[in-house]
């Protein structure tokens, strides 16, 4: 039998309220909820999140990747795993 590692992964949050999780607008108007295998690429996005003042201070939570894929699952969230090829820049809210 096979057994396989939880790995952890990362998530952006409302800073002290880990609850309070940060998601996107997919194209067609869903939440998705950026799931990042890297601390650094999570880091990355926070930077990039913080220099937008309009944003709330915020903050990244290590989270074990089956915890938060069931979580999402459970309650019908959309999510979506960036792996280290992946490069995941905040969307511009003025392009509305």
């Amino acid at each position: 039998m096979k057994v396989v590692k939880s790995s952890d992964m990362y998530i952006v949050t409302l800073e002290d309220h880990p609850d309070g999780v940060y998601s996107i607008f997919d194209d067609e108007d869903d939440r998705v909820i950026p799931i990042f295998q890297e601390e650094d690429d999570a880091d990355r996005y926070l930077m990039m999140l913080e220099d937008d003042e309009d944003y709330p201070p915020m903050q990244i939570v290590e989270v074990e990747d089956h915890v938060i894929i069931t979580a999402c699952q459970e309650r019908g969230h959309k999510f979506s795993i960036i792996t280290p090829d992946d490069f995941l820049i905040p969307p511009d809210d003025s392009e509305e």
